[in-house]
């Protein structure tokens, strides 16, 4: 038997007072990996606990399965000290964890229905194993009354125990962007929610330990579901709002960047970059959407901004048809390179890019597509199912047209004079990313096309 659940603020206030706990790590992706690693260097017991056997593999050998800044230092620190180590077996994972997180992906099927397979495969194998007293916390993003109806009801279901009496359970959304995991998890403030008064102590004295940017407790675990997906969907609509108003300066013949800068000195404008959406952001609505559905709510707008975003892809293939007509160029059997496949600047992570949408549209209309990252090997990228050449020049090599898909720091500093000499001329660049000056492309020869960048296009 635990008495995490009966945890009250003091009780964990030293180093030698949370090595008297064992955490266990339930999902040790982009989110549950570094929280594990948080939580052993403050002092805990950790068990990391994933269904991927590789991914057990290299973090007990001390080789992270991403790249997430500080965080293969912070996990060997705690390897070799033996605070942290992974498994597989479910058994081993929850039947030591006084308090048990759980951080596991929540994805959407193709019918933008949210599928909480994972989650209740793993709430059944927790129920199944975990100690009287113990303190569940998710942290997974869910829509409104998942963690009621879903994770309570499958870890009593499986358990034979009440969730407040003979268990906590608590939610706090982890609010971190990948490739600042860790500083986002220690200096954002944290949303938190519980069943129960006690449960509310023990997961906020719990949490404390690796939150710095102070706790935000509100009434209900509702509210606290809620919270992340309107963080969530706000973010969409601006970026929707920005999206459609590049759609209008591109038919104006208006600069969108201009107009952005110079509206954004007004202390209440606050309009962001238009640009292809991807990531968790074009998932994580549908949580929401779907939850008001059932309640016969028709969300229009976030239903709206998520068409808007979508066609993004479709809104690309377009700028780079319209290059090609001012080169008086055909498409078909030409050379495209794309640069960036990443879903978003300076990370290594390819999950949720809607860049390979693009790369997959323009090849399905017989394209020939080149694709270089330098977060990513020619390998790497072969064996994801795009082409890719051994080094950037080789991708550019006779290319009619190139497309910056992610605005990584490097191609802010590409040398548009030598990319001219490799290209096959007349050439273009499809600049999505905004890191290119449109007037020095052309001045370089280049026919240049951008989101939002109008006054280039006629």
């Amino acid at each position: 038997m635990s008495v995490a659940m009966m945890l009250k603020e003091g009780d964990l206030n030293t180093f030698d007072q949370r090595g008297r706990f064992t955490l266990t790590v339930a999902g040790c992706g982009r989110m549950g990996l570094p929280t594990a690693c948080l939580f052993a260097d403050a002092g805990f017991k950790v068990i990391c606990f994933d269904i991927n056997p590789q991914i057990i593999s290299r973090i007990n050998k001390g080789v992270s399965p991403f790249f997430e800044p500080e965080l293969n230092k912070i996990m060997n620190r705690n390897l070799s000290e033996n605070r942290l180590v992974a498994t597989s077996d479910v058994k081993a994972a929850f039947s030591k964890g006084d308090i048990i997180i759980i951080a596991v992906d929540t994805p959407i099927d193709e019918k933008k229905r949210p599928n909480y397979m994972n989650l209740e495969n793993v709430c059944r194998d927790i129920g199944l194993n975990f100690m009287k007293g113990s303190m569940v916390i998710l942290e997974s993003t869910v829509g409104p009354g998942v963690t009621e109806e879903v994770v309570k009801k499958t870890l009593e279901a499986s358990s034979g125990l009440k969730a407040g009496r003979d268990f906590g359970l608590a939610f706090s959304p982890i609010r971190a962007s990948v490739g600042r995991v860790i500083y986002d998890i220690v200096n954002y403030p944290r949303v938190l929610a519980a069943l129960d008064g006690q449960s509310l102590m023990a997961a906020r004295a719990i949490l404390k330990t690796i939150v710095k940017g102070g706790i935000v407790e509100v009434s209900s675990i509702k509210a606290a579901e809620t919270v992340k997906l309107f963080e969530n969907i706000y973010r969409d609509v601006n970026l929707a709002l920005a999206n459609e108003l590049a759609k209008f300066c591109e038919k104006a013949g208006i600069d969108y960047i201009e107009v952005q800068a110079a509206a954004n000195t007004q202390p209440y404008c606050h309009l962001l970059k238009p640009g292809i959406i991807s990531g968790h952001i074009p998932k994580d609505p549908y949580l929401l959407i779907y939850e008001a559905e059932n309640l016969g709510v028709k969300l229009q707008i976030p239903i709206l901004a998520r068409r808007i975003n979508d066609e993004t892809v479709k809104r690309a293939y377009g700028l780079i048809k319209d290059a090609f007509k001012a080169m008086e160029k055909t498409l078909k059997r030409s050379k495209v390179t794309v640069l960036g496949i990443s879903y978003k600047p300076n990370v290594k992570e390819i999950k949720g890019s809607m860049v390979i949408n693009l790369v997959k549209m323009m090849q399905e209309k017989n394209i020939k597509v080149n694709v270089f990252d330098p977060f990513y090997s020619p390998e790497e990228l072969k064996d994801m199912g795009l082409p890719a050449e051994k080094n950037l020049a080789k991708t550019l090599e006779h290319a009619d047209c190139l497309v910056i898909a992610v605005g990584h720091d490097r191609f802010k500093r590409l040398n548009l004079n030598k990319i001219g000499m490799l290209m096959r001329k007349p050439a273009a660049i499809i600049d999505l990313a905004h890191v290119v000056n449109p007037s020095k492309a052309e001045k370089e020869g280049f026919i240049y096309r951008g989101l939002g960048r109008g006054v280039w296009t006629k």
